[in-house]
């Protein structure tokens, strides 16, 4: 099993995030690749079994539109069928941005491998312990 990592991260918390995933996904055995949302592209979704997307909310709790957005508009129309999972951190509002974009994967037809996860600002323990079965579910 082979699983992309991709993420955007402003201030750390999601690059915590994207490596509690990516640990949970090698404690399952599984080969991993952590990359950011600026070097992955459609091209590279057929390398992968699963991918798990990481993005913090921003602005008016939507994706960030210099990497993350131009990335995942690339990728949507090649992920019908694939397993992914969703991540991100937050420091306002309730969380509306992830289900958002929670919706719009599964109109894409991606296959989710748990619930998204999200985490208040600093991932707390319990954020991390789902970051880490987030990364088992995609190695499954």
């Amino acid at each position: 099993m082979k699983i992309a990592v991709v993420y955007w991260s402003g201030t750390g918390n999601t690059e915590a995030m994207a490596n509690a995933v990516a640990e949970g996904a090698k404690g399952a055995g599984a080969e991993v690749v952590t990359t950011t949302a600026g070097e992955f592209s459609a091209d590279n979704v057929a390398e992968y079994d699963a991918i798990a997307f990481g993005c913090p909310a921003m602005g008016a709790e939507e994706l960030e539109d210099t990497e993350v957005q131009p990335m995942w508009d690339a990728v949507k129309p090649v992920i019908s069928g694939k397993k992914i999972g969703l991540f991100g951190s937050y420091d306002w509002g309730d969380g509306e941005w992830m289900r958002i974009w929670t919706d719009d994967a599964t109109g894409a037809g991606a296959v989710l491998a748990s619930d998204s996860v999200i985490a208040n600002n600093t991932p707390d323990d319990d954020a991390i312990a789902k970051c880490k079965a987030l990364g088992e579910a995609l190695a499954k």
